[in-house]
């Protein structure tokens, strides 16, 4: 099974975000690891917009492929790396975001057997119960809504389901933003153009949704953390050092 890592270089938030190195190990390495550990997984890609992240995966033993700059999600640009590849209809390929070093590896094996029983779903992805300390007015933690066969219904930035009568977190699902795909499915996927809802809430699992096509959700216990900002590469350091009894430098 084929893992890809998209990592661009220009974050808004946090520019070049997946060189950041101040544990000894660029962000997009740590990613890189922790796919690579995942049983099912049995090779493992960074796709990149810019030649310094290529380089950078290079130098520790990875392989990169460069893509177009202009895709407007990371499913767009792993779109572009399978196009090049060879395999069938119904190879299941992964999608790790580049900016999560926290992974847990037995996630990712969940994921894609989740995608392999779902016969009408040609996409997965992953969900936790809400975290007790967030808040899920937070347009940055996007929340799932599922059917009773544990399809999606819808994700949005917005609060969903609306608790009318008051509701703590844990009546919501944070969506963790990884996905697996049956190869034809992502090829097509990337065919289309952004829909109008997707474009609202940029997020890009709602053009499957819009297209018609069901997404599998997979429960897993606990939401991984995501390197969004300066700020929060610093807290996963810092994580990192207590964790393996080092001291990084400023």
């Amino acid at each position: 099974m084929l893992a890809i890592i998209p990592a661009r270089y220009g974050s808004t938030r946090f520019p070049g975000k997946p060189l950041a190195d101040r544990t000894g190990k660029y962000l997009v390495q740590h990613v890189y690891e922790r796919v690579a550990a995942a049983r099912r997984v049995q090779r493992c890609l960074v796709a990149t917009d810019d030649l310094r992240i290529a380089e950078a995966v290079r130098s520790f033993g990875g392989q990169a492929v460069l893509t177009r700059p202009d895709h407007p999600s990371g499913s767009d640009r792993i779109a572009e790396v399978v196009a090049g590849l060879s395999g069938s209809a119904e190879d299941v390929i992964l999608n790790v975001q580049g900016d999560e070093p926290e992974i847990e590896p037995e996630y990712l094996d969940r994921l894609v057997a989740r995608l392999e029983v779902s016969e009408n779903c040609p996409m997965a992805t992953l969900a936790c119960p809400f975290p007790a300390a967030g808040d899920p007015h937070d347009p940055n933690c996007v929340k799932v809504v599922c059917d009773r066969a544990g399809r999606a219904l819808y994700f949005s930035r917005s609060p969903i389901p609306y608790p009318r009568q008051g509701a703590g977190a844990a009546g919501y699902l944070l969506h963790l933003g990884v996905y697996a795909y049956r190869r034809s499915f992502l090829l097509s996927f990337a065919a289309w153009p952004p829909g109008v809802l997707e474009q609202i809430e940029k997020l890009e699992q709602l053009r499957a949704l819009e297209n018609g096509f069901s997404i599998a959700v997979e429960i897993v216990p606990r939401a991984f953390v995501g390197i969004d900002t300066p700020q929060e590469y610093e807290q996963f350091v810092k994580r990192w050092q207590a964790e393996h009894g080092r001291t990084v430098s400023v």
